[in-house]
């Protein structure tokens, strides 16, 4: 019988780097996308117990911790962030029972739970959604939104010239059950998801109470979703015309993106979360244009953690690499912050094909990993990557369901190519992910029977092998190096990346295109590739990383 909320609300994981004091600071946090991760149930849909099934992997493989993408109730107009009812499970992935029973499961192999939270918009299904539009104009159900007449002698016109970021306009105007119409309201995304008025005291007071209510049952923390939009310009002012409407592109110059009013409701949330014992975490999704304006939201009185972009869209590129990491150390460690280092996750595409290059971009990738997994600071690795899984970028027109797809008239096909389930083991589609004979809502291509865990689990030189290592390395020998805010660069070839943390810790990335020598080298404790090493030096492939004990002296 799955333990009571309270008592779940006292429990924290029982042994591992989770179970310690400020465990954020430094973890590394695995992005489990529900819908694709593991079925249980054979109907085509990753579920809760799915995840609990497959979490002693999950410790097996070094994590601290586990995000999972929401499995609340939804009609999935954007993969579950159209949330219809915040403290509830969609059906199609479990209950609150085998919620509870997955969070125990985790807890009890020492890894620590974040869950989303959808902030900026609700789903058009939401029960406040449908009071809105029942109650017309002018309304207090209303009020909870961002509803306004439009412009032109009829309000034919939408309020302002902003777009979607799933592409076309960001209003939609209602019909009264006569078929006459009525207010245009705000949908910063899909037309499914309207957007709330957080001026309005009922919905702070709303998702506080959400808060409380997953904090009750044990969670570690919350992801929160749009982290930097949910408050817009009450004047709603038109953008420049060649302003980007784009959630990636990070502008501040938008009147909806990273207003100052976002930074009161986080001191609220950090009070709530504070009361809680077992040092619960927040993380910011803010998409913003550099590490200045993020380290605002980790000030010491808001968030733990936001995610870094900047570092994500650096590309292989050595110069901008080190800029990103420069600056995000400083700015975060004049407010006392831990730096996130991020390379993919559920939005963007994966990074092996992201970086290209030779053999289809998984020599950088996994260099990519090792110098990620090398920073100071929390690391958040995305489902798969683990694997070196590529982009799916043929997926079947017919099974693209990223509402990008249909609102750019079919030009974008949108985030799914990130998406597809995991393959797990087995020679034959599914690959594990569901029982056999199953089919995933998208289809998992044939070659990856070759990367499935089972299959990399017997290389010995597999991107899995890799991961696993470097993850053990990270809680031994590069978590113990000291500096949490910073490192110290050292001299190397053009296009190589190398810095020490302490005495006992160095990392080297060629990011070029040529051999690069290296000198000073001690012990030799990870490579990404073929290095040979030899008298105090080592000569660097090309798109390779070593770890190593910098030389006595050197």
């Amino acid at each position: 019988m799955p333990q009571s909320p309270m008592s779940q609300a006292l429990r924290v994981p029982e042994e591992g780097p989770g179970a310690r004091a400020d465990w954020w600071r430094d973890a590394a946090i695995y992005q489990i996308y529900v819908r694709s991760f593991a079925d249980s149930d054979g109907d085509g849909d990753g579920d809760l117990r799915g995840v609990r099934q497959r979490l002693p992997e999950l410790a097996a493989l070094g994590v601290d911790a586990v995000w999972l993408t929401p499995f609340y109730v939804s009609p999935l107009a954007d993969g579950g962030y159209d949330v219809a009812d915040y403290r509830d499970v969609d059906p199609r992935f479990g209950t609150l029972e085998d919620f509870d029973a997955m969070l125990g499961a985790a807890h009890g192999l020492g890894l620590r739970v974040i869950i989303d939270v959808v902030p900026n918009h609700t789903s058009s299904e939401h029960r406040w959604f449908a009071e809105a539009v029942a109650a017309g104009p002018g309304s207090p159900e209303r009020a909870r939104y961002i509803f306004r007449p439009g412009k032109g002698a009829d309000g034919e016109r939408p309020p302002n010239n902003w777009r979607s970021i799933f592409g076309g306009p960001a209003w939609t105007r209602l019909k009264r059950p006569d078929g006459t119409p009525d207010e245009w309201y705000l949908h910063l995304f899909a037309p499914e998801q309207p957007d709330l008025d957080w001026t309005n005291p009922e919905v702070r007071a709303e998702f506080e109470d959400v808060l409380r209510f997953w904090l009750d049952r044990g969670v570690d923390g919350f992801r929160i979703d749009v982290a930097h939009g949910m408050v817009k310009d009450p004047a709603l002012p038109d953008i420049d015309d060649d302003a980007k409407p784009d959630l990636l592109d990070g502008s501040t110059r938008l009147p909806y993106f990273d207003q100052d009013g976002v930074h009161g409701i986080y001191r609220d949330w950090r009070r709530i979360v504070d009361a809680y014992p077992g040092e619960r975490a927040l993380v910011a999704e803010a998409w913003v244009e550099d590490s200045e304006r993020v380290a605002r939201y980790v000030r010491p009185d808001e968030l733990h953690q936001a995610f870094n972009f900047e570092y994500l869209g650096a590309g292989w590129d050595p110069q901008e690499v080190a800029r990103v990491v420069d600056a995000t150390l400083e700015a975060n460690g004049r407010v006392g912050a831990p730096t996130t280092w991020v390379l993919s996750n559920h939005d963007v595409t994966r990074h092996r094909t992201r970086f290209g290059g030779p053999e289809g971009g998984l020599k950088r990738a996994r260099a990519a990993a090792m110098l990620t997994l090398a920073l100071p600071g929390s690391a958040y690795l995305y489902q798969g990557e683990e694997l070196g899984l590529p982009e799916v970028t043929d997926l079947p027109e017919e099974a693209l369901q990223d509402p990008t797809w249909e609102r750019s008239g079919r030009t974008e096909r949108g985030r799914d190519g990130c998406r597809v389930p995991l393959p797990w083991e087995g020679d034959r589609a599914p690959y594990g992910f569901g029982p056999d004979g199953s089919e995933p809502w998208l289809p998992v291509p044939p070659e990856w029977a070759g990367l499935s865990r089972e299959a990399q689990h017997a290389d010995p030189g597999s991107v899995l092998a890799l991961y696993t290592e470097a993850l053990r390395l990270r809680r031994g020998v590069v978590a113990e190096s000291p500096g949490e805010y910073g490192l110290e660069w050292e001299p190397a070839a053009r296009g190589v990346l190398r810095f020490r943390r302490g005495e006992r810790f160095a990392c080297a990335v060629n990011m070029s295109g040529a051999p690069a020598e290296l000198d000073g080298i001690g012990e030799v404790l990870l490579t990404g590739g073929d290095v040979e090493h030899r008298d105090g030096a080592a000569v660097l492939p090309p798109d390779t990383a070593v770890w190593f004990v910098p030389q006595a002296g050197a």
